[in-house]
């Protein structure tokens, strides 16, 4: 018996892709509508992404199976979906991010704020979340947290030696370090020396004490790394898939929403919200690892400086293996500034932009996309030469010369672009497109309407909690991917604004805190070993609860003026079959 259940384990993953598309057939057989195909399509892509039984990016390709043999959409009409200016970012996006990890720029950045910040304890667990979080806006999280964690265990390797005499007087030894000890001990004087005094602790009972203040140390700087990376992440509209996710989402389904979403309007929603939620995981970090006593945590104990230098030793011996700044790495600086500034200066919305300028329509509008702008700079880095333009040797060949290769290579491209997530992201795009050319976004919509008569700060807060468990065990590409076509339809049904409900689901996809298999910033701190499974649970739960009320208030607060979220907009309303007034019912500004 054993051994059968044994197999049906070890095959769960065939048997899952041969039984699910039977179970589920009644639903279109019963119902032989486009509505109940499509939801067919969807509810079997939804487990397929639940399970993992097939990889994401196939079971991203069955619309085009589907779709077409359903009556939904033509096969051209699908594929169209899957390439559409959104991806296209992403790639621009992601070639820039490569070309600043090809020379180590990130590094060089990581490093240099660590040496400025500091090493005790505290300001250590804030340095690396801080370098953590700003790269993660820019570069993938994964590739954030893979560099910063082998840095983090480095230091901690050197903070948790055994001090010699020698140490102590080079500065290798911190006393900032010996975390929550025991009180020191002071002088006696001769009537307390009559009386009977506490024992103190052994050798070996205050080794094992500050051994488990060192292990709690470091769960703390592993999960510190991992936690900041996906925090960090939503801040820019690259610097996480779900971010993309939303603005293809919210064009494909109100294509006339004049490009609400946008680099610079997600930046001023979100970059608050992150500077908040990472604080705030700093205090709640370094209460739960470090403990109470903020002025040990700080290292605010009499030492002298000498004792702070063995702490900055390998951080600085890492810096300067990299050697001066070089040509490349100037380049790549100048041009990802650039990038920047372009993104920013595009169409801000508050003042006209070099896009509106230049390069607009017979309405105004600019023709360029942030994605224009991300292959633009892209297509630079692959003609600028990584060195200085002159012809050199070749090595192990005197006599024949070699052109230095250029910032960017196609094959560094073809090693590292996640390709998958282009396919994701189309895949999501093709769900939405045939959800509304089916009908279905209409009848769940209508379905839906009931709730107008909860208040929308309710609806806003339950969706955060719902996408903040949902995601903790489904990728939230896939969360995002399923959930934003349903809350378009929601909120068209109930005439509240979009993106009242679209941007806290958005924001709630990056809250997986509590699982390894969460995310893989999670995976890759578990791997450091160190941490068990009940240690980043019971971080990440404190944490999802402070995400979902950071993004609360974002989306009761700053966020109404800047997207207009008190009153339902004419490009939502245009989709709808119903009107909805040109007010909506008022926003609740608190928190439920």
């Amino acid at each position: 018996m054993a051994t059968c259940w044994q197999g049906l384990w070890a095959y769960r993953f065939y048997l899952i892709v041969f039984f699910l598309p039977i179970f589920l057939l009644p639903l279109p057989i019963l119902v032989p509508t486009k509505e109940a195909c499509c939801a067919y399509t969807i509810i079997l892509m939804a487990l397929l992404w639940c399970t993992e039984a097939l990889p994401l990016a196939v079971t991203a390709f069955l619309p085009v199976i589907m779709f077409p043999m359903m009556g939904i959409m033509t096969a051209s009409t699908v594929s169209l979906e899957y390439l559409k200016d959104t991806n296209i970012l992403f790639i621009g996006g992601m070639m820039v991010a490569l070309a600043v990890e090809t020379w180590n720029l990130h590094k060089r950045i990581a490093l240099r704020v660590l040496l400025i910040i500091g090493v005790r304890p505290a300001l250590l667990i804030l340095g690396f979340m801080l370098v953590t979080a700003f790269l993660s806006m820019w570069i993938s999280n994964t590739a954030t947290t893979a560099m910063m964690l082998p840095i983090a265990h480095a230091v901690l390797e050197q903070l948790h030696k055994m001090p010699t005499d020698r140490d102590v007087e080079e500065g290798r030894h911190n006393p900032a370090f010996e975390l929550q000890e025991q009180k020191e001990e002071t002088k006696l004087d001769e009537k307390d020396n009559k009386q009977d005094c506490p024992a103190l602790p052994t050798p070996s009972e205050s080794k094992i004490q500050q051994n488990k203040e060192q292990l709690r140390f470091s769960q703390g700087l592993s999960l510190c790394v991992c936690y900041s990376a996906s925090i960090g992440g939503v801040a820019t509209l690259t610097g996480t898939t779900p971010n993309l996710v939303l603005q293809g989402q919210v064009n494909s389904i109100f294509p006339r929403n004049g490009n609400v979403v946008n680099f610079a309007s997600w930046f001023g929603f979100a970059f608050p919200a992150m500077i908040i939620l990472l604080l705030l995981s700093w205090v709640w970090l370094q209460i739960l690892f470090l403990g109470f006593d903020f002025r040990k945590n700080f290292g605010l104990g009499e030492q002298s400086k000498n004792q702070e230098r063995a702490a900055f030793e390998v951080i600085r011996r890492e810096h300067k293996l990299l050697g001066p700044i070089n040509f490349a790495e100037k380049a790549v600086t100048f041009l990802f500034v650039l990038l920047v500034v372009l993104w920013f200066t595009r169409e801000p919305g508050f003042f006209t932009g070099w896009g509106n300028l230049a390069f607009s329509d017979e309405n105004g509008k600019s023709m360029t996309s942030d994605g224009t702008v991300a292959i633009l700079i892209a297509v630079i880095m692959f003609i600028v030469p990584s060195k200085i333009p002159g012809l050199t040797q070749k090595p192990g060949n005197p006599g024949k010369l070699k052109a230095p290769p250029a910032l960017l290579t196609w094959d560094i491209v073809k090693k590292k672009m996640p390709w998958n997530i282009v396919i994701l992201l189309g895949g999501g795009f093709a769900l939405a497109k045939g959800s509304e050319e089916s009908g279905l976004s209409k009848w769940l919509g209508d379905k839906l309407t009931p709730l107008e008569s909860v208040p929308p700060a309710a609806i806003a807060f339950i969706i955060c909690l719902l996408i903040a468990v949902f995601t903790e065990c489904t990728s939230n590409v896939a969360t995002t991917t399923l959930f934003l076509p349903i809350l378009a339809s929601m909120s068209q049904a109930i005439c509240i604004h979009p993106l009242y409900v679209m941007l806290p689901c958005t924001l709630a996809s990056s809250l997986a805190f509590m699982l390894p298999v969460a995310t893989p910033p999670n995976a890759i701190a578990f791997s450091f070993g160190g941490l068990r499974v009940t240690d980043m649970a019971r971080a990440g739960f404190m944490l999802n609860i402070i995400g979902v009320l950071v993004i609360t208030l974002a989306i009761n607060s700053w966020s109404i003026p800047m997207f207009d979220l008190h009153s339902f907009p004419s490009w939502a309303q245009s989709n709808t079959t119903g009107l909805c007034g040109v007010s909506q019912a008022n926003v609740t500004t608190s928190s439920p």
